[in-house]
């Protein structure tokens, strides 16, 4: 008989609780300091640049959060709008870096049990890290520059040629600094670091605590992250309220089994919340009318160059609308995952710079926002190049940009466009755009065609999906072929000749009323990280739901029958995998009901009560 392997379980170092600026260290356990923080927020750094001595990462907290001096150097150079960005006032935006090896911490128990009840597209980035920055900026007509932010002007950056600066990528506080007090001449960003795709939870964050940040420093940070560490962990399917500052948000987590779009979410009863919360709609999803309004007319476009993997440079007048027109473009897919490399903001100081701006091999499957046009001419050999204008804040439709060859980009171009030589499968849905335009000429608000837009993609995205859904499902053997005493039934193999011909009968077009080259999308797929990505995830789902089925078949069986003609050795292999098994289904690694677990446990007891005394101290020892 044949059970399977178990997951082994990591182990790795932790970080304590300490004083702001403190060094501290030690191991921690769930439920003991920092854990609860830890289910949210990695850490929260400041970053100062300051003109004599670049960028300076002046905190990190808690204290002992270990970052590589790489990842210290791309967080110093992420968090601030290059030269070519005129930000004024408060600026929000995000991005994404790699995790550079070294020892990290193992996950907490919650997240396991978070990740196996989350969509796929909304699980934490096992092998990145997650920025969200509130950089500041105010005009002060008394300082010579006429800016002032803690004392900088952004003329001061702009005059002194921000890439002739001197450099220092990283400058820690020394130990036992207990405050952050920008010197004079610099620029501050506030940032937290995150392994969760919350973009719109972490926004509305940042909109409280900073601005009391750049008035109270560094007491205020060490408030706000002692009430973080008592919220709750993000369950999926709960709805939470979470203190901060005064203020509770009221957020709902998204689950598995929620519809694509439901209705606000009612608390469950054994939560209490405060008083008048501000509810956040949404802990991830951006106006998406708001971010494609400029490129509305080509968002079905969009939608297959992102749906293929194909590599896109969005260049951007700001980081703010370039992460935000990434962060769109790579949720236009849900609920299937994103799973090509994106950076919602990237520079030319980033370690990744040479790797994906190389010539000698074909672009990466990356999207890349950027401010710099000097990319232009860096990445001219890139198959599809997204130029955004400044956007509009009138109520009309802004100009759309135009489809373009990529032969008509000039270096340096500043003309918005979309330049690419890709022509499209499907054939554009106009009613679309007429409808978003009418909603425009009605005055409806951003929310609801956001809504519209939304409901779009999502249709368009699950008319692709569920055939291959179908499909994968009929590879599973059938429940009767599952015999207790023997190995299960393997799943069969995925033949893409067969699927391509299962869509006569059950294709898109049974929900999908657009017309077009649909076998020429699901062949250029298939050569797409996303396949890959959606087919090892589900066929990890499928051998899970295999392992529970056989599982539920052992425990259904006669146990007592299936011993009295088995070996010792035979019976004490059938209770270890049987507790491999159930060690398995408790870490929520596969679905099995709880009357299931308490059987298997009880044929466990069963099985070793029929052991001699000698074994049966073995396999429990008191």
């Amino acid at each position: 008989m044949d059970l399977g392997a178990g997951a082994g379980a990591g182990a790795g170092p932790q970080r304590a609780r300490g004083r702001l600026g403190a060094p501290s260290s030690g191991m921690r356990a769930p439920g003991t300091p920092w854990a609860r923080f830890s289910a949210w927020l990695e850490c929260v750094c400041v970053v100062t640049f300051d003109l004599e001595l670049g960028q300076a990462l002046e905190l990190v907290y808690p204290s002992d959060f270990q970052l590589t001096d790489k990842e210290k150097s791309s967080i110093c150079y992420l968090s601030f709008p290059d030269s070519h960005s005129g930000c004024l006032g408060d600026t929000q935006f995000s991005f994404r870096i790699r995790q550079c090896g070294g020892q990290r911490r193992p996950g907490q128990a919650g997240e396991k049990y978070g990740d196996s009840g989350a969509p796929a597209s909304l699980q934490r980035e096992p092998a990145h890290y997650l920025g969200y920055v509130y950089f500041r900026q105010v005009k002060d007509s008394s300082v010579k520059r006429g800016y002032f932010q803690k004392a900088v002007p952004e003329t001061a950056i702009l005059e002194s040629r921000w890439d002739a600066l001197p450099r220092q990528p990283w400058r820690a506080g020394p130990p036992g600094w207990g405050g952050v007090s920008p010197a004079p001449g610099s620029l501050q960003s506030l940032v937290l670091l995150s392994r969760l795709p919350f973009v719109r939870l972490f926004q509305a964050l940042l909109g409280l605590v900073a601005p009391e940040f750049f008035d109270k420093l560094a007491p205020c940070l060490e408030a706000v992250c002692n009430e973080i560490d008592q919220w709750p962990a993000p369950a999926p399917g709960r709805t939470l309220s979470l203190p901060v500052m005064g203020v509770v948000l009221q957020v709902h987590i998204p689950s598995r089994v929620d519809t694509p779009e439901p209705g606000p979410p009612e608390p469950s009863g054994h939560e209490t919340l405060l008083p008048a919360p501000v509810v956040l709609p949404s802990v991830h999803e951006l106006d998406l009318f708001r971010c494609f309004r400029p490129v509305l007319a080509h968002v079905q476009l969009l939608w297959e160059l992102m749906l293929l993997g194909e590599p896109l440079l969005v260049l951007a007048p700001s980081p703010a609308v370039s992460s935000e027109m990434v962060l769109a473009l790579t949720s236009c897919l849900q609920p299937l995952k994103f799973c090509c490399d994106y950076r919602p903001y990237f520079t030319i100081h980033d370690s990744e710079f040479k790797e994906f701006t190389t010539r000698t091999q074909a672009p990466p499957n990356v999207v890349l926002g950027v401010t710099n046009p000097f990319f232009i001419k860096t990445l001219q050999h890139w198959p599809h190049i997204l130029r955004v204008g400044e956007p509009k804040t009138s109520g009309d439709l802004p100009k759309q940009v135009k489809l373009k060859k990529p032969s008509r980009l000039k270096t340096l171009d500043t003309k918005p466009g979309l330049y690419t030589a890709y022509t499209a499968h499907l054939h554009r849905d106009k009613a679309l755009f007429r409808r978003l335009l009418k909603g425009l000429q009605k005055k409806r608000p951003s929310d609801v065609q956001t809504a519209v837009l939304r409901r779009h993609l999502l249709e368009l995205t699950q008319s692709f999906i569920i055939p291959l859904e179908h499909y994968m499902a009929s590879l599973m053997p059938l429940q009767k072929g599952i015999v207790p005493w023997k190995t299960p039934p393997q799943i069969r193999p995925f033949r893409q000749d067969d699927f391509l011909h299962s869509l006569e009968r059950s294709g898109p077009q049974l929900t999908c009323v657009l017309k077009g080259d649909w076998l020429g999308l699901y062949r250029r797929f298939f050569k797409s990280p996303h396949f890959d990505g959606w087919y090892r995830q589900r066929r990890r789902e499928m051998a899970q739901k295999l392992e529970a089925l056989h599982l539920e078949a052992i425990c259904e069986a006669n146990i007592e029958l299936w011993m009295k003609d088995k070996s010792e050795v035979e019976v004490v292999d059938l209770i270890l995998k049987l507790r491999e098994r159930l060690v398995r289904a408790q870490g929520h690694q596969l679905p099995v009901k709880e009357a299931t677990l308490k059987r298997a446990r009880l044929y466990i007891d069963m099985a070793i009560g029929s052991l001699p005394k000698d074994l049966q101290a073995i396999l429990c020892p008191p």
